[in-house]
């Protein structure tokens, strides 16, 4: 049995680690958590980075494990594109790359001459998500998941909400900042931060789900994990455009609206009054669970190989 060691941010917020560790453990290996690279034990077999920054005395230290690097996001700016520089110069080489996807990878500009092999990994859901269901009529019209700093971008759009007469449930932590900037609007409810296994039933609390991004590099390229949620779950949902949106929404006909940040109170009703119903059968949607995500890596034979 091999025990991979994964090292992460400990402010991140990273639903994969979970069913990374689900993965492993059902191959037979073990996993261990650090926020810390020095915690990682001098005799590691097998140590998977979360970039961030990987520091070089602690890869040498380390230099009889199999290293894989993961690049779940390129560097948002100021200065990303030379963030993404320093990490392509000063990163050591590992054995293996993971990229959330392959914008991510020529982002990065990872290639030759290093030929290191890598894969592409995009984000995924737990199985409940899949086999969840609403126990009682929803009881707001949009619900909105994740990151809630990110809302400060877009109070303008929670106030024409509530001029809308749309009601909003946030699931998550609201930082102080933004509820102050909320405090006068009472059509917007949160619950603060909640467990993952309890993720599913405060969605299905709403009609729909949310979905806000900045239209900014490397964002508009990214998987919006948010929104796979809301679709594995069944919720239609109402997406700002932007690049990957737009892709989604062609990926999931019917089932993503797009609406411009500059809609008014009433096309914000007609939109809402126009979703299509809750799906309660989502089988079509099983190539969004992680371990239809990770079953397929290639990364898996070059930790455990012949063990795998």
């Amino acid at each position: 049995m091999i025990t991979v060691h994964f090292v992460h941010g400990a402010r991140s917020y990273l639903p994969e680690l979970a069913a990374y560790q689900a993965h492993i453990e059902h191959l037979g290996h073990a996993v261990q958590m650090h926020t810390q690279a020095h915690n990682v034990p001098d005799d590691a077999q097998a140590v998977w980075w979360i970039c961030g920054r990987v520091p070089s005395a602690q890869a040498r230290r380390l230099k009889g494990a199999v290293q894989v690097h993961e690049y779940a996001s390129a560097s948002v700016a100021p200065l990303a594109w030379l963030k993404d520089r320093i990490k392509q110069w000063q990163h050591p080489v590992p054995d293996f790359r993971v990229f959330q996807s392959d914008w991510v990878r020529q982002r990065m500009g990872f290639g030759q001459p290093d030929a290191v092999p890598f894969a592409l990994r995009d984000m995924g859901v737990p199985d409940a998500f899949l086999t969840a269901q609403a126990q009682q009529p929803p009881e707001f019209d949009l619900v909105y998941l994740g990151e809630m700093r990110r809302l400060l971008h877009f109070v303008p759009l929670l106030h024409t909400l509530g001029r809308a007469g749309l009601s909003l449930l946030l699931v998550g932590d609201v930082p102080a900042a933004l509820q102050e900037r909320l405090a006068a609007l009472g059509h917007i409810q949160s619950t603060g931060r909640v467990p993952q296994d309890q993720v599913p039933a405060q969605l299905l609390r709403a009609r729909a789900g949310l979905n806000l991004m900045p239209d900014v590099l490397p964002l508009a390229e990214q998987t919006s994990t948010k929104m796979l949620e809301y679709l594995a779950l069944g919720l239609p949902v109402i997406s700002n455009p932007y690049a990957w949106a737009q892709r989604t929404a062609q990926a999931h006909a019917g089932r993503v609206q797009l609406l411009g940040l500059q809609a008014s109170a009433a096309q914000w009703q007609a939109a809402v009054q126009g979703l299509p119903l809750h799906q309660t059968d989502r089988q079509h949607l099983q190539s969004l669970r992680w371990s239809q995500q990770l079953q397929a890596m290639p990364v898996w034979a070059a930790l455990f190989g012949a063990d795998r």
